[in-house]
């Protein structure tokens, strides 16, 4: 093994953790994340190409442009709109919840918008309108909600890394059974 070769023992990095479901949570992410890197360019491409055949090369472009342009208007429009609402929430002494949702899809909306394309401008300008970002923040703070209120991610409360009903601290997992005669590494909180 390379790295009891290098000194480092039985020390696997984080990303090699068997911990509880997150594993398969993440290859199912990054399965996702994988395919739309690779599907979406193509798309962008095929769209671009038919709407050039129909109206014609400089008539596509500048429809790109236009496009483009209409989007960082939207996102200056609705960043300002939301950024007054934060600060109003928190001049109350409220969590602006809602608002940061809110927040979070103007800026994925205006990095789509930023990317050259029929199929990523749309799917910018529908986060940018109101109405249907309103859609989106309610399905996201479903799905969200309840980790994010209980104080949970997805390495157990708090952030820890769970395993085996005990709570992993640390950036390492140590496993103890390559080698029975080593004594193992304790992990916990400083102080312990």
């Amino acid at each position: 093994m390379v790295a009891s070769r290098l000194g480092f023992g039985r020390i696997q990095p984080r990303w090699r953790q068997p911990i509880g479901r997150c594993r398969p949570y993440a290859d199912d992410v990054f399965g996702i994340i994988l395919l739309l890197f690779l599907a979406v360019p193509i798309i962008e491409i095929y769209l671009v190409i038919q709407v050039g055949a129909s109206i014609g090369i400089l008539p596509t472009v500048a429809l790109l442009i236009l496009i483009s342009i209409a989007g960082a208007w939207l996102l200056r429009h609705q960043g300002l709109n939301v950024l007054a609402r934060i600060q109003s929430k928190l001049a109350r002494g409220e969590m602006p919840g809602k608002e940061l949702v809110d927040g979070l899809l103007i800026a994925f909306a205006g990095a789509l918008m930023l990317t050259p394309g029929f199929l990523t401008d749309a799917f910018g300008i529908f986060l940018m309108l109101p109405p249907t970002r309103a859609i989106v923040r309610v399905a996201l703070m479903h799905r969200f909600g309840a980790r994010v209120s209980a104080g949970q991610g997805p390495y157990g409360p708090a952030g820890f890394a769970t395993w085996g009903g005990s709570t992993v601290v640390g950036d390492v997992w140590v496993s103890t059974d390559d080698d029975p005669g080593d004594t193992p590494i304790e992990l916990g909180p400083p102080g312990e």
